[in-house]
């Protein structure tokens, strides 16, 4: 049961996250009707943010994580020991919209096979960021990847993003582990976030677990979030890029394993590795379209 009354769960994995901490917990509670149990699953913060917010706010608290563990393993330690139906798993830099958790339960309730509910996710600037995604096929994987950070209007990343669909309730093969309400059952069900991904792509294996389970991933636009995002990005780029493509090459050799698709995973290595040297050679961090270069205008800010 997830009685209205019961605490709802929410996990937000910090890594000297700054101001935009208090931010993020001022939304909260417009968010939601509900009283809630925030837990900042640490990832070995220097900035002091998050014992500052679990000292001014007595509903949060921190968890050491022991180190830098990432992202996944970060959430699966937030959500252990949590109760009732539903949890909220968010990036410390996300705002929530008045009332969006509020709806993202509601449209929760629509789908009673869903593993997981998403927002709509807002950049600073108002533009909406494709955040329901298909799972990557080869051929739209392929196009996106070597053409959508150059050239963002593509057919592959228009096809894999859905972004030329006007933003409706739907089902989606994966959501973007930035912000969305988790159902626990379906979410222990599939053995949670796979460690093995330090950053990137492990929403899009949970994505697909869920889904393979008979689970649902529901987009769910009459929540509105906005997500600053970039932190780990502008702090060090290539290095992130680096962790990118290495969780991609984790993603996909695990979807063609065995001696039959031996050749295909050694072209996927080799054109991951061609694709990070690319972002090298460039000066551009190669994680796609018009949004990287908005990342890229903001660590310009920082430095101006």
């Amino acid at each position: 049961m997830d009685a209205e009354t019961d605490p709802l769960r929410v996990v937000a994995v910090t890594y000297s996250p700054g101001a935009s901490l208090e931010s993020f917990l001022a939304s909260v509670v417009t968010a939601t009707g509900r009283p809630v149990d925030v837990v900042l699953a640490d990832n070995g913060s220097t900035d002091g943010a998050p014992e500052r917010a679990a000292a001014a706010h007595p509903h949060v608290r921190v968890l050491h994580t022991g180190g830098n563990v990432g992202y996944g393993a970060a959430v699966d330690a937030g959500l252990a020991g949590a109760t009732g139906r539903y949890a909220l798993v968010a990036n410390p830099d996300v705002e929530l919209g008045p009332g969006s958790v509020d709806d993202l339960l509601a449209a929760a309730r629509r789908w009673p096979r869903a593993g997981a509910v998403g927002p709509a996710i807002r950049t600073p600037d108002g533009e909406l960021y494709p955040s329901a995604r298909d799972l990557p096929s080869l051929s739209t994987g392929a196009g996106h990847a070597a053409l959508g950070w150059i050239w963002p209007a593509n057919p592959w990343t228009a096809r894999y993003r859905r972004e030329r669909e006007a933003p409706r309730e739907r089902t989606a093969g994966w959501l973007s582990g930035s912000c969305f309400l988790l159902d626990l059952e379906a979410y222990r069900a599939v053995g949670g976030f796979d460690p093995g991904y330090f950053m990137y792509f492990e929403d899009v294996d949970l994505g697909e677990r869920l889904g393979r389970a008979g689970y649902l991933n529901v987009y769910a636009p009459s929540a509105v979030v906005v997500h600053e995002g970039g932190h780990a990005t502008r702090r060090q780029p290539h290095r992130m890029a680096r962790v990118h493509h290495t969780s991609a090459l984790r993603y996909l050799s695990r979807r063609y394993p065995g001696v039959r698709y031996a050749p295909l995973r050694l072209a996927l290595r080799a054109g991951l590795g061609g694709r990070m040297l690319l972002s090298y050679v460039s000066g551009q961090v190669a994680a796609g379209a018009r949004f990287q270069r908005g990342a890229a205008e903001l660590q310009q800010d920082d430095h101006s």
